[in-house]
């Protein structure tokens, strides 16, 4: 059977979008729900020892596996969603979760590049010059991590419906999803603190 272009294309552009997808949300998982509660036992000699080796390379790995991400989630929607023979995808029950997917994506990516990344610069210089950042610094770029949490649970759906694993697009689908995906994220807030570090 001959193979196209397109179609070594997609499976490989699809590979590499799982795999820097899973990258990103596992950073985002890690930054939230295991090292916010871990700095928080830090003093502040310990801080600046760990901050200035630690979070530079996590972030590295984080906002460019997030960049990653989305430039082949691109390329994935132009090839499945508006190439020739593809017009009007968009309009079926795949397209309908694709494209809640895609703008939660665009969200997340946004804040990383825009919101979480240059303040978190600001934030370990912060630490190593022995200046804190201020708090309005801290804030924003929690919340921004905060809201890509929330907004990674119902992504991870929508991608999954996208793929032909669930085929339903009525309305309250969509709103179950995000209702859902808020007391999960919810639920892992409320746990990370309590977890023993007893072994």
């Amino acid at each position: 059977m001959d193979t196209s272009l397109t179609e070594i294309l997609n499976i490989l552009f699809r590979w590499f979008h799982v795999f820097f997808g899973i990258m990103w949300i596992g950073l985002l998982y890690f930054f939230n729900f295991v090292n916010a509660n871990f700095a928080k036992t830090l003093d502040a000699d310990t801080k600046k020892k760990v901050v200035p080796e630690l979070m530079p390379r996590a972030l590295y790995f984080f906002r460019w596996a997030a960049m990653f991400t989305f430039i082949l989630g691109l390329l994935l929607l132009y090839i499945n969603y508006m190439a020739p023979g593809h017009e009007g995808d968009f309009n079926s029950t795949r397209g309908h979760w694709i494209m809640l997917g895609a703008a939660f994506g665009t969200i997340m990516w946004f804040n990383v590049w825009f919101i979480i990344w240059p303040n978190q610069r600001k934030i370990i210089n912060g630490v190593k010059t022995g200046t804190a950042a201020a708090p309005e610094i801290v804030s924003r770029a929690a919340n921004a991590s905060k809201i890509n949490v929330y907004l990674s649970v119902p992504l991870i759906f929508s991608m999954l419906a996208a793929g032909k694993h669930f085929l339903h697009d009525e309305w309250y689908w969509f709103v179950g999803v995000i209702v859902i995906g808020y007391f999960a994220a919810s639920g892992f807030y409320s746990l990370a603190p309590k977890v023993k570090t007893e072994v």
